[in-house]
């Protein structure tokens, strides 16, 4: 299963770059003074870690929690469900990135990175990772099903995806998105890996920051409300 994974992790985004970075960006040129290419990559790191944290800590943790019934064996050493909830985001958080090495790696061979730098968007990813992984542990808390997951993943994941200046600068849309997209921590990841792969430093960052820790916290604290309710029912 491991080697399977890691193939995904590398193919998923030369893909990607190949298809969109490269074909798309022959025809739209630069982004931000920047091949489009390099913005592509940029913003596909931390949807990455979205995608990995999320599905981890909804798919996975859900078969652990109800098919395998791995949390009520972990609830019976001398562990509590704090700790088993903190324990599955960090889990979530680390495959995020893991997946997230695997982009910067072929965007290094592909040369989409203009900078070292780009290595420091990778604590952005952890904290990314744990971030969605606190959100999806939310809906793991209150899921009856695996068909429940689509409706998190089609109504937050991918407007979130398709709004969070991945594809393409946000500038540019109507300012009622623009409002919208100002509240969504995807967006504030990618403000803050993206100037990294340029060679420059991001602005903001406090701001940014705070944005994911808040997330991440509060998401974190009603998972951990919501699982305990739910396990000791």
């Amino acid at each position: 299963m491991l080697l399977p994974s890691i193939l995904g992790n590398f193919g998923e985004p030369l893909l990607y770059l190949l298809a969109l970075g490269y074909g798309l960006g022959s025809f739209v040129g630069e982004v931000r003074d920047m091949p489009y290419v390099t913005f592509l990559a940029s913003g596909i790191v931390v949807s990455s870690a979205m995608f990995t944290a999320s599905f981890e800590s909804m798919y996975s943790a859900y078969t652990r929690m109800e098919a395998q019934r791995t949390w009520d064996a972990m609830l019976t050493t001398p562990i509590d469900v704090d700790d088993l909830v903190v324990g599955e985001a960090v889990w979530a958080a680390t495959k995020s990135l893991v997946s997230g090495v695997c982009i910067l790696v072929v965007g290094f061979g592909l040369g989409a990175m203009e900078s070292w730098l780009a290595l420091l968007a990778l604590p952005v990813v952890m904290l990314t990772g744990l971030c969605f992984a606190s959100m999806g542990l939310v809906v793991t808390s209150v899921a009856r099903s695996y068909d429940f997951f689509l409706y998190y993943t089609t109504l937050v994941i991918t407007p979130m995806l398709m709004l969070g200046g991945v594809f393409f600068p946000l500038e540019r849309m109507p300012e009622v998105i623009q409002r919208v997209s100002g509240v969504l921590p995807l967006t504030h990841a990618v403000a803050l890996v993206r100037p990294l792969v340029t060679g420059a430093a991001p602005g903001s960052v406090v701001l940014h920051l705070l944005v994911l820790i808040i997330y991440t916290v509060v998401a974190g604290s009603l998972a951990i409300g919501l699982i305990r309710k739910r396990m000791t029912a």
